[in-house]
């Protein structure tokens, strides 16, 4: 290797203009599509010739260039998603996001803002940001936050805060091991990010409580309070009670006010998994149902859920600033605040969860809110939650559906119970008109269990979700199940 002054090399274009008429191109190619989804349909098995394509490729060590890699974009990538753009799509929660809201990434991407803090505007806007939803979810102005990459994240940080604050000895630097065993309780509808947690943070899969549920599938308080009582009388620490606001499953909500009450009464951490049931407090005829959300002590949250915008963007709510600092703040002599200069006003995200590099989610919310306000995102929610309720009346109508579970927010689930055929055989039927109904193109709900019976859970949190899209649903239903029967 011997340096050449003359023959300096960049990732640059070497024409610009190609460089933007491809760009140009793109752009106007995503667009596009966006806004001829409809017409395709929402999800599309991956030929067995592209998917050789994508996986078997020997490694590139001379590139082809850029038009010549964007034309396999085109063709081999781009059409072979999992639908959750398409209006007919409703599977788990997942949003769709917008063309603002892509556009708003291009344009993070292009400042390639590195978002542990420092003396940038970027840093000024997620700080705006997590004021602004602060104030959507009832916390206080002092309350502090971070923006995540998605849900698991966001809780993560919330129960590593409520694990340093209520230990009860230093956990930073004695792990665990420092004091007795640190207990944590969720109803048996939690995520599965609560278990993951748990295991990550060292508490350990035990140490998370499954507290059962009641006909409403939300958390029962007297079983809560037996189990803190248990752990107290065996030696164990109880530190955190995890409330959820619309589990994945049917959208329940336990009784938060409730646990808030309890964790007041027993000086543990309340924290809220509000994923995407958090936003329904936007909504004046809907914030009844998480009532309680405002008084956790931590809250964590989706933006790609209820939010609808593009991957990735989570964000976790602290009450308690200082708790939340103290819990991963460090200062190494590298990144020191000099009053000046660009690192001025210091590393403030770097000090409130996980990552030191983090890339410029903020924008996309704060473009988004600039644009559209609060009330685009409230008129949509309460659009979702009528659209869910209107095909749950629907639905039942059909022959041998039954409803699993109420439909409290925007999830209907339901099954094929036809007369006289035996459960397992009747799970069997509804599994398999799920996969018809995705592999025809007519939809993609999802598939689970409520009360260990096979369900589908239609799951609108969709902005291009229309009626008619429902209808299309409803009338593929009954003759898949014709054939569903007949295979099974």
């Amino acid at each position: 290797m011997t340096f050449d002054p003359r023959a300096d090399h960049t990732l640059d274009p070497a024409d610009w203009e190609a460089f933007r008429a491809l760009a140009h191109r793109m752009v106007d190619d995503s667009l596009d599509h966006q806004r001829t989804l409809s017409e395709r349909r929402p999800w599309s098995p991956i030929p067995a010739e592209v998917r050789a394509s994508l996986t078997g490729a020997p490694l590139p060590r001379d590139g082809v260039g850029a038009e010549t890699a964007y034309e396999q974009f085109t063709r081999e990538i781009l059409p072979y998603t999992n639908g959750n753009r398409h209006p007919r799509f409703w599977g788990w929660i997942q949003g769709n996001g917008t063309p603002l809201g892509m556009m708003s990434d291009m344009l993070a991407a292009g400042m390639n803002a590195h978002m542990a803090g420092l003396d940038q505007s970027p840093k000024l806007v997620e700080l705006q940001v997590i004021a602004w939803l602060a104030e959507l979810m009832g916390f206080p102005k002092s309350s502090s936050g971070i923006l995540q990459s998605g849900g698991t994240m966001a809780n993560l940080i919330g129960l590593a805060v409520a694990r340093h604050a209520r230990a009860g000895f230093d956990v930073r630097a004695l792990g665990v091991r420092g004091g007795p065993q640190l207990t944590v309780y969720a109803s048996a509808e939690v995520h599965g990010w609560a278990r993951r947690a748990c295991e990550v943070l060292g508490l350990g899969a035990d140490a998370l409580r499954s507290v059962p549920v009641d006909d409403a599938l939300r958390m029962e308080m007297g079983a809560l309070r037996a189990a803190i009582a248990a752990d107290r009388a065996a030696g164990h620490r109880p530190i955190c009670v995890i409330g959820t606001a619309g589990t994945v499953n049917t959208a329940a909500t336990d009784d938060l006010d409730a646990i808030a009450d309890l964790c007041a009464a027993e000086g543990l951490w309340f924290h809220v998994d509000g994923a995407f049931g958090a936003l329904a407090r936007l909504s004046p005829e809907l914030a009844p149902i998480v009532r309680g959300m405002e008084r956790a002590d931590s809250l964590a949250f989706d933006l790609h859920k209820w939010g609808y915008l593009p991957y990735e963007i989570a964000c976790v709510l602290v009450r308690d600033a200082a708790a939340h600092r103290d819990t991963f703040a460090m200062a190494p002599s590298y990144l020191r605040d000099e009053g000046r200069g660009v690192i001025a006003g210091g590393i403030p995200f770097y000090e409130r969860g996980i990552e030191l590099t983090r890339n410029f989610k903020a924008l996309k919310v704060w473009m988004s809110l600039r644009a559209q306000g609060v009330s685009a995102w409230t008129d949509l929610i309460e659009q979702n939650v009528a659209q869910a309720r209107a095909f749950a009346e629907r639905v039942v109508a059909l022959p041998h559906v039954v409803l699993a579970a109420p439909v409290s927010l925007n999830v209907v689930a339901f099954r094929f119970a036809p007369p006289g055929v035996a459960p397992e055989r009747a799970d069997a039927i509804t599994k398999e008109v799920l996969l018809r109904v995705q592999e025809s193109g007519v939809g993609v709900p999802s598939g689970s269990q409520v009360g260990g019976r096979y369900v589908i859970r239609v799951a609108c949190s969709n902005h291009r979700t229309r009626w008619s899209d429902f209808e299309t649903l409803l009338a593929a239903l009954p003759p898949l199940l014709t054939e569903a029967m007949a295979a099974v």
